[in-house]
């Protein structure tokens, strides 16, 4: 594995994953009951914006960065707290938007759980593996793992607390990845058809995409959210404009929630006329 998320850190696709994630965690914390989120590519833990990865693209500074010079109403501003703080730890000096520092979803997700919820992070890549062990070397109820993501869903599921968050955001290096997570997701639900998935996919192909969310959500009744968005119009050669995040068992709130917020990302991070985004579920809106 060769992918690096040091270069794509904070852009509008982690904005809109870490915004879906910290909504579903915040959510699972109403109830007393541990829960475990599982996080089976969870990167390097935290990413300097001012290093050489970060800098080269800049993505961050038309995703977060643009979020957070965002003026934000009341609605928003509270749903958006969560995700937010997580952001401002890493940066108790900044002054206005300007950060140095983007949590990877494994700290956006410790730094909303509760002290006693377990966290198990996965990351395959031997450099951002050793960074994430070090991020996480003094964390309670924390536990880094370095197995392909694939043998993690079969090993960790069902978690032994019976409730659980499963993040899975492959890098999308190989050719054949969509027909992998379809495999891994079918055999997770099998293990544990209860857990709450959340599932980040991209949008180059728009027929892949569509055949990977039918074939997930269409075998057995089941609940679900696909929520997409779009920064720009896409055409060749340009890069990645447009994603998704496929949330199966959602928070029954959840729906509501994004349809209040996915307008406020977009004002935020559109790039041209193409920007829009798609919700699709079964789930009544919260």
């Amino acid at each position: 594995m060769n992918y690096r998320h040091a270069y794509h850190a904070g852009n509008f696709a982690d904005v809109l994953k870490h915004i879906i994630l910290a909504r579903v965690i915040t959510y699972m914390m109403r109830k007393p009951q541990p829960f475990r989120v599982i996080d089976t590519h969870a990167g390097a833990g935290r990413y300097d914006l001012a290093g050489a990865a970060a800098g080269k693209t800049g993505e961050w500074q038309d995703g977060i960065g643009r979020l957070l010079s965002l003026p934000l109403s009341d609605r928003a501003g509270e749903l958006l707290r969560p995700y937010l703080a997580s952001v401002a730890a890493l940066n108790p000096d900044a002054d206005g938007g300007a950060i140095r520092y983007y949590p990877g979803s494994p700290l956006v997700a410790r730094h909303i759980m509760r002290r006693e919820d377990p966290l198990v992070a996965n990351e395959l890549h031997p450099d951002d593996g050793q960074l994430l062990a070090r991020e996480f070397h003094r964390a309670a109820s924390t536990t880094v793992l370095s197995l392909d993501a694939w043998i993690a869903v079969k090993s960790l599921l069902p978690p032994k607390e019976r409730r659980g968050l499963i993040l899975i955001d492959p890098p999308f290096e190989r050719t054949d990845e969509f027909q992998s997570l379809t495999t891994a997701m079918l055999d997770a639900l099998s293990r544990f058809e209860t857990g709450t998935y959340v599932v980040w996919y991209p949008i180059k192909d728009r027929s892949k995409a569509d055949t990977f969310v039918a074939a997930v959500t269409e075998r057995r009744p089941i609940k679900y959210l696909d929520v997409r968005l779009a920064v720009a119009r896409s055409f060749a050669g340009l890069g990645l404009t447009q994603c998704g995040v496929l949330v199966i068992n959602p928070p029954f709130t959840l729906r509501g929630e994004v349809e209040d917020l996915m307008p406020v990302i977009v004002d935020a991070l559109a790039v041209d006329s193409g920007a829009g985004f798609e919700l699709k579920s079964d789930c009544q809106a919260g």
